[in-house]
């Protein structure tokens, strides 16, 4: 009888700490806390390639780039030219080089071109001066066009090991039928 009753007292007294529990969460439920959102005061674009007091025009630039991530490699082509026609500046001449490289790297591209884009990057790289301040995605091409003449480059180099090795397996086996059929001659002739 004792031990119902410490039972009932337990059961009880957790039930009276449910209830107070639930009222705390109810009380903390009814107080709204402040939503403060931290949103950019300024609607147009202000792209980090452009300097401070310059005024460039990116709009062919940007949407060159924006069709190509469409996967519209000729319409970005397109504008990617007409981008350089419009600014006529090196750094315009540069930009304009690299996204039509990249472009040469895409397998689905109709302008892909594996050895030109080799031939591209290369003068890239020396044409580069640390003064230009290249749009953010240029310069991401320019990164993936350089991997991809590494890979390239890493591809050759296994091609040339694969036929190394390709020859070295044809001496070797030349050299086992030799040996096979050597062997086997000497016992025909003990026998």
């Amino acid at each position: 009888m004792l031990k119902r009753l410490f039972i009932v007292i337990g059961c009880t007294s957790l039930i009276g700490c449910g209830a107070a529990a639930v009222r705390e969460q109810q009380v903390e439920a009814d107080v709204v806390p402040e939503i403060t959102l931290n949103l950019p005061t300024e609607t147009a674009c202000q792209c980090s390639s452009v300097a401070e007091g310059e005024q460039k025009d990116h709009t062919f630039l940007e949407r060159g780039i924006e069709s190509l991530t469409r996967g519209e490699h000729i319409e970005a082509v397109q504008a990617f030219q007409r981008y350089q026609r419009l600014e006529k500046t090196d750094l315009a001449a540069w930009e304009t080089a690299v996204a039509i490289a990249f472009t040469s790297t895409l397998p689905n591209s109709p302008f892909y071109d594996a050895e030109s884009s080799r031939a591209a990057y290369a003068r890239l790289k020396k044409s580069y001066r640390k003064d230009f301040k290249a749009h953010q995605s240029i310069m991401v091409m320019r990164d993936a066009l350089e991997m991809f003449v590494a890979m390239l480059d890493q591809k050759a180099e296994l091609e040339r090991a694969n036929e190394a090795l390709a020859e070295d397996l044809e001496k070797r086996e030349k050299a086992l039928k030799r040996l096979r059929d050597l062997t086997l001659g000497a016992r025909e002739e003990s026998l």
